[in-house]
């Protein structure tokens, strides 16, 4: 069993911005570039109300240093 639970888009951007990023520029629609300090940008491409699963999330924590105890 993965150690990462679904969540809404909206909760895992709002964690990210806790730990440090920040929005560098949005696009039209929903995809954002995050950025911070040490970090490459990472392209966030989900809307407010998606569900992300267990598998994704692993994957944007792998490039963004998110873990399951983050907010």
């Amino acid at each position: 069993m993965s150690q990462w639970p679904s969540s809404e888009a909206r909760r895992v951007l709002a964690a990210l911005l806790q730990i440090g990023w920040s929005v560098k520029r949005q696009s039209r629609g929903s995809h954002q570039v995050l950025e911070r300090v040490g970090w490459p940008d990472y392209v966030f491409a989900f809307h407010d109300d998606d569900e992300i699963g267990p598998r994704m999330l692993s994957r944007i924590a792998k490039h963004t240093g998110l873990t399951p105890g983050d907010p």
